[in-house]
């Protein structure tokens, strides 16, 4: 596969920050309306989240199986099939962030892991990313959910995930997204550079 980056020009593309103006503050969304120079020379309104990131871990059995969480999302206000996920904390990396989800929300521990990449979930309005993380090795224990965190943790197959796609049962995007991230690491087509992880 070729890994060269493509070498595209993109200052015909780009905005700039004219004014900056924080709408919304919250416990952890920040709500800006931002005017931008297009182009052209024009102006324009940007609305957008600043988030402060995310990690979501696929984390692997033995048997190949997938520690997956129900967790019900009230935007949507119905239950999510999801790979366990959280958001960064301040000052947090994360590998550290990945380990401390992964144990707080399913009390599985794992001793190896490796950073697939990042995707950006909603580039239309937040500057979210989302670090994909892959956890194998693992030893149960008990969780430390947050106050107010209600979710369950299950095991499910690969296969079981697409067919709950296809279903429309699955539809969380980040979870899609790390399917396919495991899908090409298990076709051989990506490789994970893989670390034991410090006690």
């Amino acid at each position: 596969m070729d890994s060269a980056k493509p070498a595209f020009n993109d200052d015909h593309l780009r905005e700039e920050t004219i004014e900056s103006r924080q709408v919304y503050q919250g416990h952890f969304i920040d709500l800006r309306r931002d005017r931008v120079r297009l182009p052209n020379g024009g102006e324009a309104g940007r609305e957008y989240v600043v988030h402060p990131g995310a990690v979501m871990i696929v984390a692997m059995l033995p048997d190949g199986g997938l520690v997956m969480e129900r967790q019900y999302r009230y935007p949507v206000r119905q239950t999510m099939i999801e790979f366990p996920a959280g958001k960064l904390d301040a000052g947090e990396g994360g590998l550290s962030c990945a380990q401390r989800e992964l144990w707080e929300e399913t009390g599985y521990r794992a001793k190896r892991w490796a950073k697939a990449g990042i995707m950006h979930p909603v580039i239309g309005y937040a500057t979210e990313i989302i670090e994909i993380w892959f956890a194998d090795d693992l030893t149960l224990g008990e969780r430390h959910l947050d106050d107010g965190e209600f979710l369950d943790v299950f095991t499910a197959t690969a296969e079981e995930l697409d067919l709950w796609m296809q279903q429309g049962l699955l539809t969380d995007a980040k979870t899609i997204v790390g399917m396919m991230w495991l899908k090409q690491w298990r076709a051989g087509v990506c490789q994970l550079d893989w670390q034991i992880a410090a006690d």
